[in-house]
């Protein structure tokens, strides 16, 4: 059995994702760089090659948790701003 990767953190906001794209063109390189290095961190956590040096993966994990945390900032102002249109 497949392990899940445990950096694609955003999969249940896919539709806002969608929508930000769309919108933002910011927002969409930074989703996409973020896509680009959660894959490579767990293809390398997970793969049976070469041993890659600790020191890299963490700065590659420090730097995928500072997108997220932009991401993050990003989805929330867009909830807000769907939230507000409503009321």
């Amino acid at each position: 059995m497949k392990r899940q990767n445990k950096y694609r953190k955003f999969q249940l906001q896919q539709k806002n994702i969608e929508a930000l794209e769309k919108e933002n063109s910011r927002f969409k390189r930074v989703y996409s760089e973020y896509e680009n290095m959660s894959n490579e961190l767990w293809n390398l956590e997970n793969s049976n090659g070469e041993a890659v040096p600790d020191d890299f993966i963490n700065a590659m994990v420090l730097q995928t948790s500072y997108l997220e945390d932009e991401i993050e900032d990003w989805l929330l102002q867009f909830n807000e701003k769907k939230t507000q249109i409503k009321h």
